[in-house]
């Protein structure tokens, strides 16, 4: 079959297939084409999953008359300039969209309208294509002084093979809210109205630029909750720039999908930045959990390269060694200052499984038998009744620890200087111990119950990891070092990280094309699955540029050594014991969660106890 040139409109067609795989894609381009255009407020219609039609209206600086028929033309953009040379910089790319295909891609497969009033401009004008059929242009109603107004009627009606791949038309419109939803977090100084079939299921007003109003915005999308859990972050490194918030470990997720990742307000996904905040937290969750967060990555463009698809949802870092360094050190340093702290959502859980209980007994009853000295009509009959029923009722507490340490001259209210009361102290004072595993302590606005066993092996742990980072991971040299083959590319990838194993206590070497050779192991994995290991470390990087697989298995040991070393659930506390336990937390980070992300502490404030029983 000889060679032929293809038509026109087959080939846009093929590249309508890249750039437009669904409405959401659609939408996506439009939205970023109002955003580059300077848009304060973009509106959003669409129904039919956006099969049927789709709205973008915005009050950017419009398209002047004259440049309407370039605008639907392939390869036509206004965000790229070409220098005295007629070359063109495609590495310093300052906009969403740069690559001029999205509107001829939708407009060859749909029928598009554009209308638009240009900044200053007195009146609007419109363009018209349908099937790749472009119209000549004519004046066109605008409601705003200026801005653009694109309507997508009939998508891939001129290609009908594309409709049968589509999901439901529910399912579509999914597609498009989270679409504005990521667009909408990375531009908070921008309003956003979603309406779909008619019904508005999104209004978002414009927030005032910065974390403050990054973070309101965030609370609108991913909820309250994630507002009061999230710690900010904010890292330079090298002229690049992480920002945005990260939840606490507490507040984890079952999956993936609330994780969202910017490079210079662009909504990607990219596996080096999952992988760095899967690596960040792995100390903190277990596998099956996964952290919320969105993070904001703002870099030089030289740094990034961003037309490595069509859909532009992918990036090349030039250093990603560097960026995932900065993802991983940013988020580790703010979960350390978080210390103790844990999520809000484990009181509302805790404060959920509570409800109220009449009693198996009815108090009206004559065979119910009343304690000594007490009357349903006159209470207690002796005042020191109560105290013999129940020593300390009459105190601030049902059990005041008197065995705290405090200074000798100090006085119990606190007088001196210097001194505290033990109720001001974060986690309180301990006053009794529930099924020889739970610590309870009053704090002054509420109560707080521990898991001692929990807590304890986090404070070991850390212990542990802080002994591991001041020197030398302990190793033990293998009888017969072993040999284990892999693919050429994989054995490469594990040798050049030789000396970032070797400073976890892995020694290895290359040993030929497609084989590495491992002389030492570290001592605390014993004795373990060599092969296995390697093979593991070798997917981790080449999926994530890190040696996860090991980190990971280590801080397992650890973890298994200090729920061995810690106290044991079961165990009697005396109460100075127990402040120590409290004492430590307050002092140790990261202690609000154990080894695998569960709440070592649960705090009830005093409000809460008293809505549970109807005092407010």
């Amino acid at each position: 079959m000889p060679i032929r040139r293809l038509p026109p409109e087959t080939v846009n067609r093929i590249a309508a297939g890249e750039v437009v795989e669904r409405p959401a894609s659609a939408v996506k381009e439009l939205v970023e084409n109002a955003l580059d255009a300077g848009a304060r407020r973009v509106d959003i219609q669409a129904d039919g999953g956006g099969l049927s039609r789709i709205l973008i209206a915005d009050d950017g600086k419009g398209i002047p008359k004259d440049e309407l028929p370039l605008a639907v033309e392939r390869h036509a953009t206004s965000k790229l300039e070409a220098d005295d040379a007629g070359d063109v910089d495609l590495l310093r790319i300052l906009t969403l969209g740069f690559r001029g295909e999205a509107l001829p891609s939708i407009g060859s497969v749909a029928r598009l309208t554009i209308t638009s009033r240009a900044m200053g401009a007195p009146e609007a004008w419109a363009v018209a294509v349908e099937g790749g059929d472009h119209r000549a242009i004519a004046p066109g109603a605008f409601p705003g002084d200026h801005g653009a107004r694109v309507e997508v009627r009939d998508l891939f009606y001129a290609t009908p093979a594309r409709l049968k791949f589509m999901k439901s038309a529910r399912a579509e419109a999914m597609a498009i809210s989270d679409e504005i939803k990521r667009q909408a977090m990375a531009h908070e100084a921008t309003a956003f109205t979603l309406t779909l079939d008619g019904k508005t299921t999104l209004r978002l007003p414009a927030e005032h630029p910065g974390d403050e109003g990054r973070l309101k915005r965030l609370a609108a999308l991913l909820g309250r909750d994630f507002e009061d859990n999230a710690l900010l972050i904010d890292q330079s490194r090298d002229g690049i720039r992480l920002s945005g918030y990260a939840g606490l470990p507490t507040y984890s997720r079952g999956n993936a999908a609330h994780q969202y990742l910017f490079v210079n307000g662009r909504p990607v996904k990219d596996r080096l930045l999952q992988g760095a905040l899967r690596g960040a937290y792995a100390d903190f969750l277990a596998r099956d959990r996964h952290p919320a967060a969105a993070l904001f990555l703002d870099i030089d463009p030289l740094s990034v390269d961003v037309n490595v698809h069509p859909a532009k949802t992918e990036v090349r870092f030039r250093d990603p060694a560097m960026v995932r360094g900065l993802i991983v050190g940013a988020l580790r340093h703010a979960l350390a200052a978080a210390g103790h702290r844990a999520s809000t959502t484990v009181a509302a859980d805790a404060i959920s499984g509570f409800q109220a209980h009449a009693g198996v007994a009815d108090p009206y009853s004559p065979s119910t038998p009343a304690a000594e000295g007490w009357s349903g009509w006159t209470g207690w009959s002796q005042p020191e009744a109560a105290a013999q029923i129940i020593p300390g009722l009459n105190e601030r507490s049902a059990r005041v620890e008197s065995a705290w340490p405090a200074p000798s001259d100090a006085p119990p209210s606190g007088e001196a200087a210097g001194f505290i009361d033990p109720l001001d102290y974060p986690l309180g004072a301990a006053r009794a111990q529930l099924h020889a595993n739970y610590i309870v302590a009053q704090t002054r606005d509420g109560l707080v119950v521990v898991d001692q066993h929990a807590a304890h092996e986090r404070l070991v742990y850390e212990r542990m990891k802080t002994q591991m980072a001041e020197g030398a991971v302990t190793r033990q040299a293998l009888l017969t070092p072993e040999v284990v083959e892999l693919d050429p590319a994989e054995a490469e990838r594990v040798a050049d990280r030789a000396d970032e194993l070797a400073a976890l206590g892995l020694i290895v070497e290359a040993f030929g094309a497609g084989a590495v050779l491992v002389r030492e192991t570290p001592a605390l994995l014993g004795d373990c699955d060599v092969q296995g290991l390697i093979r593991d470390i070798a997917d981790d990087l080449s999926e994530h540029g890190s040696a996860l697989a090991l980190t990971e298995r280590l801080g397992e040991v650890c973890g298994t050594m200090a729920c061995h070393g810690s106290v044991r659930s079961g165990r009697v506390l005396s109460a100075p014991e127990m402040n120590a336990l409290l004492r430590q937390m307050e002092a140790t980070p990261h202690s609000g969660q154990c080894n695998h992300g569960r709440p070592t502490y649960v705090e009830l404030k005093l409000h809460d106890l008293e809505k549970l029983f109807g005092r407010r």
